[in-house]
Formats: structure tokens, C-alpha cells, sequence
């Protein structure tokens, strides 16, 4: 017994000794327990990857392990509610989409979350465009040929999405605005299935972050017929931009962040945002990226909340415009 009140006594000491050399450096928010990054989206799919690399890359910079986990569903909303459940303390982070604070403000009568208080801005990501793509059916080449099939076959063309009252819901609107055909929408839970229906002829078409279409595409398993961003990508160099197709409304790209619970000390804001922006100029990081077609950003945390206001700037007289409302 007497040893062992010893041996605390001494651990106490140390502990002490290591604060005071320390000083004002000392850490104020939960470094040395396991961090958390919450996906709202299936694994397998590109949010899910580029937590996992995330993960991996940035728990040298933080010290501490992290692992991710996915909470998919309604877009990302269910991941929100993860996020508010979670312990305010630094440990557990969220990647996710620009619709939680550009879009679905605008596109549902009641939000599980406020965007302005629940959800804390940490700081880009990476941005991406959004492709559309066909698959087994219509075997179309071209927007032109798609455009051709749905005149033809107006109850036919459809197009999957990830969620409702995101950017590729949007995108489709416009499209078939445009077009003259009511093209209608079919939500999925992620990009897998997505994939799934349309390899599988369920669907006619797809409009989906682009990153999330280009290994099939290559594979010929689907063909990508346009994207949104203003200049080609790289990853397709072949694939037209809707602008170049006459379409200078369908152009613009999307993002994801980081963000924390409301609460979350600015400290730990401050160190998350830190080794982000190392880890997204990490030359492996970029390349990784880069082949999945996102574009690495990891800026201050005032360029993700400019970031956040322009877009919803952008899309809230879209989504008025086109009437939709969600539950």
C-alpha cells in the first residue's frame, strides 16, 4: 500500500513538473484520447476515402489516432446529428458537403440542426465538380444523344442522386429546364448504389461528384457525358464542361470541410485547422487527391465561412426559383 501511494504520488509529481515546463503551451482541450471523424456517407465512396486519408495522414500532426466513422443518410443531415451527440472536447470532427450550410437552409422546412450554431467551420477540404453520367441504359455517346432519347422518352429520364436538396438534385432542375424535359429525381443513400442502378439500367442517368464516377467511367462501365466545372478535368480530359455544350448555367463546383460541435474549444479548432492545411500540401496527399478528381484547399477557417456564404448566396435564388421544398 505504501508502495503504491509512492507511486502515485511520484506520477502526480511529474505530471505536475511537465505542465509548469510547458507554461502557456500546455494543451486546453482532450489531445491524448482517439479522434473521431464522422462521414455522413457509405465507405466506399469518396467522402469516405478522403476521411480515411485524412485519418491517416493527419494523426501525426494531432498525436493522437483517429478513426472514421460513417453515419450515412438524408445527405449528411444524419452525420449532423452525430456531430451535435459528440463530445465537445476537440476529439471528434465531421466531413461534410457544402449542402449542410449552402443549400439545405433553403431547401427544408425544418433542419435537425442550425447551420449558424450547431456546426462549427474548421476548414476546406477540397473542392470538386459534378459530372452526369449514363449507364447501360440509353446507350447514348453524347449530352446531344441523351438530349435526343430524352425528347423521345420523356417518362424514362430520370437521375440519381445522393440526397434531396443538395447541388446535383439542382443541377438536375436546371438540366431539364433547360432541355424541356421534366427529367425526375431519384435519391440514393451515397454514391455506391448509385453506381449499382445505373451499371444495372435502373436509372437513365446520374448526377454525382464527379470524383465518384471516374473509375467506372474508365472501365467503360458507365460513360460521364459533361461536367460542371468551367474547364475540363483531368481525369477526363476527353468529357466536355456543360459550358462548352451551351449550358453556362450548369458551371460552378462543390466542396467539403471539417467541422466541429458546437462548443469545441478554439484551441482545438485552431490545431484541427493547422494540420489540415500541412496535410493537404503533403505531395502523396495531392496526388491522391488529385486522382480522384478533388482539388486540395485547406485554408484558414474564415475561407471556409467566405466559402460557405458565397455558395449559399448563389443557391438560394436557384432554389426558390425552382419552388422545392422539402419535409
Amino acid at each position: 500500500m505504501i508502495r503504491s501511494n509512492r507511486r502515485r504520488v511520484a506520477h502526480a509529481l511529474l505530471a505536475t513538473l511537465a505542465c509548469s515546463a510547458l507554461g502557456a503551451s500546455a494543451p486546453t482541450w482532450a489531445q491524448e484520447s482517439q479522434a473521431k471523424i464522422i462521414v455522413g456517407f457509405p465507405a466506399g465512396g469518396s467522402f469516405d476515402v478522403i476521411a480515411r486519408l485524412l485519418a491517416e495522414k493527419m494523426k501525426t500532426e494531432l498525436n493522437r489516432p483517429i478513426l472514421v466513422d460513417n453515419k450515412p443518410g438524408a445527405g449528411g443531415r444524419i452525420a449532423v446529428d452525430a456531430l451535435k451527440a459528440s463530445p465537445a472536447d476537440g476529439s471528434v470532427m465531421m466531413l461534410g458537403p457544402d449542402a449542410l450550410t449552402a443549400l439545405y437552409p433553403f431547401t427544408f422546412k425544418k433542419l435537425n440542426y442550425d447551420p449558424k450554431k450547431d456546426i462549427v467551420p474548421v476548414g476546406t477540404v477540397a473542392e470538386f465538380a459534378f459530372a452526369f453520367a449514363v449507364g447501360t441504359e440509353p446507350k447514348v455517346n453524347t449530352w446531344a444523344e441523351y438530349v435526343t432519347w430524352a425528347k423521345a422518352n420523356p417518362q424514362k429520364a430520370n437521375y440519381g442522386i445522393p440526397a434531396l436538396g443538395a447541388p446535383h438534385h439542382f443541377y438536375g432542375m436546371v438540366l431539364g429546364d433547360a432541355i424541356g424535359v421534366p427529367m425526375q429525381n431519384v435519391p440514393f443513400q451515397g454514391s455506391a448504389p448509385i453506381a449499382m442502378a445505373l451499371m444495372g439500367g435502373q436509372i437513365s442517368s446520374s448526377i454525382d461528384v464527379a470524383s465518384s464516377m471516374v473509375e467506372n467511367h474508365r472501365a467503360g462501365k458507365i460513360k460521364i457525358l459533361a461536367v460542371t466545372s468551367d474547364k475540363r478535368i483531368s481525369q477526363t480530359p476527353e468529357v466536355p464542361t456543360f459550358a462548352e455544350l451551351g449550358f453556362a448555367n450548369v458551371t460552378g463546383t462543390g466542396f467539403n470541410a471539417l467541422y466541429a460541435p458546437a462548443g469545441t474549444p478554439a484551441a482545438a479548432i485552431a490545431a484541427w485547422n493547422r494540420a489540415l492545411a500541412k496535410t493537404m500540401t503533403l505531395p502523396e496527399v495531392k496526388e491522391k487527391l488529385a486522382n480522384m478528381g478533388f482539388i486540395p484547399v485547406g485554408k484558414s477557417t474564415q475561407e471556409l465561412i467566405d466559402r460557405q456564404n458565397d455558395a449559399a448566396k448563389r443557391w438560394e435564388p436557384v432554389i426558390k426559383a425552382s419552388g422545392f421544398v422539402a419535409d
